[in-house]
């Protein structure tokens, strides 16, 4: 594929897969890879949020997931049904959330880096838990962000949020600016309402970046037929904190408590007014808990 590259975004080659990236601050500090969730580019890590993390002293990364923004999307890939969603039909998924954790490893490969701090957000939290499963000497530090286990018993999102995975993205414009503000604010925080001019922007730019509404359903296939984490978590070991919000309708607090308790000696941050979202209120807890996460790897080895 032709990746339009803007003045920091960068192409790697990863297999039979192309993944665009960024980075921010000085490539000599310790790395720090972020992962996005479902059908989320990777400019939803916000650019501020990188470079006041960068200012903390790492060198950030972060990266359009395959079938997402400008990395490879697999049109050849066959679309699953509603029915095959639904169902959690093995027959529905063309890849695995295994892949795209080697996709994040390979991309470690790439930038030659040995390790790194990793932290994901909801399907990113479930990729950044199967590469520390998958590469668990890749994994400095691990923080996973409203995310969940993969056990059908927790995590699961609020019955009248549900329909907003399976309903169709508009492809025009207006359309889908409308639509990435709907959704925002329905599992966004109320406590820190999303700032529409701040969200339209961002539509503006998924939407200028490229969108791709087969490749979310691609994706929500590999969620959906993912095996439950919680036992290969339990082998872990590795510094880990777990943050959730109080009163996520997407993926319930469940999710963030039962993955804390898979790992041995992980910190759980339930965070009041919080749902499915990154409010930039919420930013400096936010990023002070990576922080601290991270300086637990020194105490260990000391």
């Amino acid at each position: 594929m032709t990746l339009e590259q803007t003045s920091r975004e960068q192409s790697a080659q990863i297999g039979d897969i192309e993944v665009c990236y960024e980075t921010f601050g000085d490539r000599s500090n310790p790395p720090l890879l972020l992962i996005m969730g479902l059908n989320s580019q990777m400019v939803v890590w916000d650019d501020e949020f990188c470079e006041q993390i960068s200012g903390r002293g790492f060198w950030v990364i972060r990266f359009d997931n395959r079938d997402c923004g400008r990395s490879t999307i697999m049109r050849d890939a066959a679309v699953p049904t509603r029915w095959q969603l639904l169902l959690r039909s093995p027959k529905g998924a063309s890849y695995a959330l295994d892949d795209m954790a080697d996709d994040a490893a390979g991309l470690l490969d790439h930038l030659g880096i040995d390790s790194a701090h990793v932290v994901g957000a909801s399907m990113g939290g479930m990729i950044a838990q199967l590469v520390a499963i998958r590469h668990p000497q890749r994994v400095r530090s691990l923080v996973s962000i409203m995310s969940t286990t993969g056990n059908r018993r927790v995590g699961q999102p609020a019955p009248r949020i549900f329909p907003l995975l399976l309903r169709p993205a508009p492809r025009d414009r207006e359309g889908y600016i409308r639509s990435f503000q709907y959704v925002y604010t329905a599992i966004g925080s109320k406590r820190y309402p999303p700032n529409s001019a701040r969200t339209r922007k961002l539509a503006e730019r998924c939407f200028e970046r490229g969108i791709n509404p087969a490749g979310a359903a691609r994706q929500m296939a590999a969620i959906a037929t993912a095996k439950d984490r919680a036992p290969r978590l339990k082998q872990l070991d590795v510094p880990t904190t777990v943050i959730h919000g109080d009163s996520d309708p997407l993926v319930g607090p469940s999710g963030g408590r039962a993955t804390a308790a898979a790992i041995p000696g992980a910190r759980l941050v339930i965070v009041p007014g919080m749902r499915h979202d990154l409010p930039p209120e919420l930013w400096d807890q936010i990023i002070g808990e990576i922080e601290a996460t991270a300086a637990r790897v020194a105490q260990v080895k000391a």
